[in-house]
């Protein structure tokens, strides 16, 4: 016998309609966000030019990876909304992973560039205009803190506002860098400075990439959920009545809000035969449901007989 937990039809489109409403709240953030950090990106590339700074450059190459990575946020947040078909049963939800772990890739090649290329120009410092690299500084970090404004309140409802957040987020202390090496250079005359900044900006940029790098990784290797212990899942099965064992257990991580559960359970032969066996896996739904840290609302149990284990081919766990 297997069933799975989803939300009853009859239950009332409150939860599809607030559904919606997210995604197209989420959808519009990263629209704004689009527009805001194209425009910076264009402005940037034209004060690189201009100003021949390293920290201008990295920013701009930065903001090209965020245009290109928010465009994907854009492009996955409109697809992982459609509906699950016969080909695809998820439909697109893990694609938010797929675009965040995209936009971790091209940042961490980004910032491993803009260090070595620090490291060349701290011993041949170029040239750098520093009042123009001082005003493309100010302007892009007035676009990110708009573009942060707009993304700020949606960071904890996807990894792929959570990784547009953040490269935002880069941006925006990338462009402080900008006004700092800026200031030294035209009062000081340290032209390292730019190069200084730029290497700055990669640091800030490598660390949280691989962070976002190492969650999209786990989810796509179907890793358990963290917080969701499976020894503590696997001790509340048993500890049930009429359960006599537990196999085959697992647990991954579909999209940011869609962690899944399965499990062979093995209980008496008494409880097909007396109808037991419907109580059973609804008590088993409600355990899993409600008893750990990370609430598992969409779970699958096969109730079998205690003979049945013998018959699976596969290894369990």
């Amino acid at each position: 016998m297997a069933s799975e937990h989803l939300p009853d039809p009859g239950d009332g489109p409150s939860h599809p309609r607030q559904h919606s409403h997210t995604a197209g709240v989420g959808r519009g953030r990263l629209a704004v966000a689009l527009g805001v950090t194209g425009s910076i990106l264009i402005a940037e590339v034209v004060g690189a030019i201009l100003t021949g700074s390293l920290a201008l450059l990295t920013d701009a190459a930065h903001m090209l990876t965020d245009t290109a990575g928010l465009a994907m946020a854009l492009i996955a947040a409109q697809l992982m909304h459609r509906p699950a078909s016969a080909t695809r049963t998820w439909g697109y939800r893990r694609m938010e992973v797929i675009s965040a772990q995209w936009q971790a890739v091209i940042l961490l090649a980004v910032g491993l560039y803009a260090l070595i290329e620090g490291v060349r120009r701290l011993v041949e410092p170029p040239e750098v205009a520093s009042g123009a690299l001082l005003v493309f500084g100010v302007v892009g970090l007035l676009g990110n803190l708009v573009s942060m404004a707009v993304l700020v309140g949606g960071r904890a409802a996807s990894l792929n506002l959570r990784a547009a957040f953040l490269e935002v987020l880069n941006d925006a202390l990338g462009s402080v860098g900008v006004i700092v090496s800026a200031i030294l250079i035209a009062t000081l005359g340290w032209t390292r400075a730019d190069a200084v900044a730029g290497m700055l900006i990669a640091a800030l940029i490598v660390p949280r990439t691989i962070v976002l790098l190492t969650t999209t990784t786990r989810v796509l290797l179907e890793s358990t959920p963290p917080g969701l212990d499976l020894d503590q899942v696997r001790g509340h099965i048993l500890s049930l009545d009429h359960v006599r064992g537990v196999h085959d257990l697992h647990a991954s991580v579909v999209s940011t809000d869609l962690p899944v559960l399965s499990a062979h359970v093995v209980i008496e032969d008494e409880c097909f035969r007396s109808g037991h066996a419907p109580l059973i896996l609804d008590r088993l739904q409600d355990c899993v449901a409600a008893h750990f840290p990370v609430s598992v609302e969409h779970s699958t149990f096969q109730l079998e007989p205690p003979g049945h284990p013998a018959h699976e081919h596969l290894p369990g766990v």
